[in-house]
């Protein structure tokens, strides 16, 4: 079994290399940030990519989005150090087959792997509780209300980027990262672009 982790804080990265150390079945790829990640999957065509939602360069939902662009089949766990249960959900509607928090037990992240390599689905025990109980804070959440595209540009605005420098981080025009964030602000119901931005911080995907 081929494992792609894509995170870039090497404490969790060899957190995943230690749970496997005794399988010599199991092969672990490393990259640390998203774009490194795509190609690298590109490359070695992993059974299974853990995948950061927080990533140096672009969220775990956009290279995911990237991912399954090029193969719908990717089987993909995304390991979050938020425990929102909007998070899990916006998560599952993009198809992803395991979430799992890092304060959880490593050995549920193991476990996760290997269900997802299965062809099996997996959430978190604690998470997916959380998440069956909080319908309504769901919904209300920003986060499901956007796509994968849609959260990596707010993201950005968040960060502190003007729409040009947007534009040339994610290589597409200007006149799109315009019409999307003109978009995001009446969805998401922000009167400014300064709205806009308090939402990106709130939201907490940096």
């Amino acid at each position: 079994m081929r494992v792609l982790i894509v995170e870039d804080h090497p404490v969790v990265i060899s957190g995943c290399r230690a749970l496997f150390a005794s399988d010599p079945s199991v092969e672990i790829d490393e990259a640390a940030d998203a774009k490194a990640g795509h190609r690298a999957y590109l490359h070695k065509h992993p059974d299974v990519t853990v995948v950061d939602v927080r990533l140096p360069d672009l969220t775990g939902f956009e290279l995911t989005r990237r991912i399954r662009k090029d193969d719908p089949a990717a089987r993909i766990v995304m390991l979050s150090v938020s425990d929102d249960p909007a998070f899990v959900a916006r998560a599952v509607e993009m198809g992803i087959q395991g979430y799992v928090s890092k304060s959880d037990d490593p050995r549920i992240l193991a476990k996760a792997i290997r269900k997802v390599a299965a062809g099996e689905r997996f959430v978190s025990p604690r998470l997916a509780e959380a998440t069956t109980f909080a319908g309504a804070a769901i919904k209300a959440s920003p986060l499901t209300q956007m796509s994968a595209r849609e959260l990596e540009i707010l993201r950005l605005l968040g960060r502190g980027d003007r729409i040009s420098e947007v534009a040339a981080e994610l290589g597409i025009s200007y006149k799109t990262v315009a019409n999307i964030t003109s978009a995001l602000k009446t969805k998401l119901g922000a009167k400014s672009h300064s709205d806009l931005v308090r939402i990106a911080v709130e939201i907490d995907l940096s």
